[in-house]
């Protein structure tokens, strides 16, 4: 059992690339033969239509899961299909135990479809704090990598969010109105505003890759979903942004956050979406 934060560092100097590797791994073996190749009774609902899960899902979970807890003896896997199958298996995010947050496959309705915006998540959390995170996505050979503390990498060279530049409309992606409480529903329009332009969001994973390059100003995201925003939120910290959730504090993987909660380019952005946010709630 892993006892303390100094073994886990320890790990992240020497062992990310085997975390790498295994990601990598993942992919190739389970994610991208399935990819525009799927058959009809590989694809299955979840909640309803727009919320599926196939056999590259469960098939790199699975992998992940034991790959990751045999590079770091101790740790605990919360993994979206697991947690769909056992709610109670996300509790481990709060426990004593280092645990990897994975989502297998970010933008299942997208890779369904053929449609390369889709990526694999996997972050490594100890007692609610964000660690590391890898963000990669397959069809585009794209791997980013933080490191607490240490900065972000996209394929191996540094990410810096940036600020947006003045005068020009915020480019915001948001959740879908479908995915929201009339409370939330409300709260979003506050960002249908002069001076910003709201879109629907496509994989999360990728979107906050897309802000911590600088390409995208900022999200504005309506659920909490560790395994959704566990890797992106570091990548964006690592790269100079921030996050705030509606009461003007920091997201908490461990949830009770109340929504909807912004990550954007730097502090000054997120503190204006959350402004837009705060009026129309």
């Amino acid at each position: 059992m892993i006892q303390d934060i100094e073994t886990i560092d320890e790990f992240l100097a020497h062992r990310t690339a085997d975390v790498e590797k295994a990601v990598r791994t993942a992919a190739a073996t389970e994610i991208m033969p399935r990819f525009r190749q799927l058959a009809a009774h590989e694809i299955d609902e979840k909640t309803g239509p727009h919320d599926l899960v196939t056999d590259a899902d469960r098939k790199a979970e699975e992998f992940l899961t034991e790959a990751l807890v045999k590079l770091l003896p101790g740790s605990v896997v919360v993994g979206e299909e697991a947690v769909h199958a056992n709610p109670a298996t996300y509790e481990a995010i709060k426990g004593e135990a280092p645990v990897w947050i994975v989502d297998p496959v970010d933008g299942t309705r997208q890779f369904v479809h053929g449609d390369p915006g889709f990526c694999t998540l996997v972050a490594l959390a100890h007692r609610g704090v964000l660690l590391a995170s890898w963000t990669y996505a397959p069809a585009r050979d794209q791997l980013a990598v933080a490191v607490r503390g240490k900065g972000a990498l996209l394929d191996g060279e540094p990410l810096r969010a940036g600020s947006p530049a003045p005068g020009r409309d915020l480019e915001v992606a948001t959740s879908h109105p479908d995915y929201t409480t009339d409370d939330q529903k409300r709260a979003l329009l506050g960002l249908w505003t002069e001076g910003v332009g709201p879109r629907a969001c496509g994989s999360a994973g990728l979107e906050y890759l897309a802000v911590a390059r600088g390409e995208l100003d900022a999200t504005a995201f309506s659920w909490e979903a560790a395994w959704d925003h566990a890797a992106g939120l570091l990548l964006v910290e690592e790269a100079g942004g921030a996050h705030l959730t509606l009461t003007g504090e920091p997201f908490r993987i461990t949830g009770g956050n109340t929504l909807p909660f912004t990550a954007a380019r730097d502090a000054a952005t997120a503190r204006r979406v959350l402004g837009l946010l705060s009026g129309g709630a």
